[in-house]
């Protein structure tokens, strides 16, 4: 191993390509504490708070992404292309790092574009079923690609493709199956009722506008059917729903839940985006989940996502434009057959892949001989 070791990590955009790389990072530093780990995000994004605040530095770059709904905000993207290749060449010459990872977002395209000109072994992650454009063009010269679902190495080098999942907080990574006796305990400690359902809703850190307002439309038949609500509205609906419906018993509202291992234990069934990150910690909790992706993503990434693991009976997927009529009785339908939410539990088991971190940092470790 290079002495002390040196490493760049780009990715960001989101929080599914900005946890992942946080957790391949913490990895390397419980094998190597002496390692030096450095960050490219995109200037504004908010890999810029989150990345420091996990104790790691970054450099921001001007990059932006292309705009398909407002084409004149493009004109400027040539020369945000033009700056950041310059600005990610000066840091690799400076930083001279062994090893450059991506772990997805338009950040992480120049930062391995110029890595690999510099003869710098770069290595993917790939977390989504439907690989994202940035990816697949700087796939051609990577030394490792580590993939989350299977049959990617039909759009990958297959020679150089590896199944590893996508690398999740290693308190999710190491939850058990969840009892009974252990769902009625945290529904107890969250301050709900342990003898009647929760419904766990995660909309993400902003938001889904077409969840909440499927939710709105459906969580009063839930509690008048004896269920409760965990609602997960994100922060730029939480004072509006506030606002509009007050409060109810068997109902809580909040921007953010702090604490998601006590989430995924204490809940029956959850509603959710289908974002890569997200499935990942579904699968590894074992929860039995109804996914509804967000149609307005990059390629219909989570559509992709959601249907891999309606297909292998992992979770059940609901089109955003049939949630407001389908799914306040689809999760009254699953609620009272426990043997149908039992099968959706054991088909994410089946599918979940804790030790992704650690079998990412496998396949790093075999670039140093790139290097030598």
């Amino acid at each position: 191993m290079p002495n002390p070791l040196r490493l760049v990590i780009s990715g960001g955009g989101t929080g599914g390509h900005i946890f992942p790389a946080v957790s391949i990072a913490q990895e390397v530093q419980r094998r190597y504490p002496e390692a030096e780990i450095r960050f490219i995000g995109a200037q504004g994004r908010m890999e810029m708070e989150r990345v420091p605040a996990a104790g790691y530095p970054i450099a921001g770059i001007p990059i932006a992404g292309f705009q398909r709904k407002a084409l004149h905000k493009n004109l400027s993207l040539p020369l945000k292309i033009w700056k950041s290749l310059r600005l990610v060449r000066q840091h690799l010459r400076a930083w001279q790092p062994h090893a450059v990872i991506g772990t997805g977002g338009y950040v992480s395209g120049p930062t391995l574009f110029v890595a690999q000109r510099l003869g710098i072994p770069t290595l993917i992650q790939e977390q989504n079923s439907f690989a994202g454009w940035t990816n697949r063009m700087v796939s051609r010269r990577a030394k490792a690609i580590c993939t989350a679902y299977p049959g990617m190495e039909t759009v990958f080098p297959a020679a150089v493709t590896h199944q590893t999942g996508n690398p999740v907080r290693p308190a999710i990574a190491q939850m058990l199956p969840t009892t009974e006796e252990a769902r009625r305990a945290a529904k107890t400690q969250l301050g709900f009722d342990p003898e009647r359902k929760l419904i766990l809703v995660l909309g993400g850190s902003q938001g889904a506008r077409a969840i909440n307002q499927a939710v709105e439309s459906a969580e009063a038949g839930w509690r008048s059917a004896n269920h409760q609500v965990l609602w997960q509205c994100g922060k730029f609906y939480v004072e509006a729903l506030h606002a509009r419906l007050g409060e109810a018993p068997g109902r809580r509202i909040q921007a953010f839940v702090d604490d998601m291992v006590q989430a995924y234990t204490a809940a029956d069934i959850v509603v959710s985006r289908a974002g890569a990150g997200t499935l990942s910690e579904l699968c590894c909790a074992g929860m039995a989940s109804i996914l509804i992706p967000s149609p307005n993503v990059a390629e219909d990434h989570q559509t992709h996502n959601a249907l891999s693991l309606h297909e292998r009976g992992a979770a059940l997927h609901i089109p955003e434009s049939q949630a407001f009529t389908t799914l306040a009785q689809t999760v009254e339908d699953y609620l009272d057959q426990p043997e149908k939410l039992e099968a959706l539990r054991s088909g994410a088991r089946a599918l979940a892949q804790p030790n992704a971190a650690s079998d990412i940092v496998d396949h790093l470790q075999t670039l140093w001989t790139w290097k030598a």
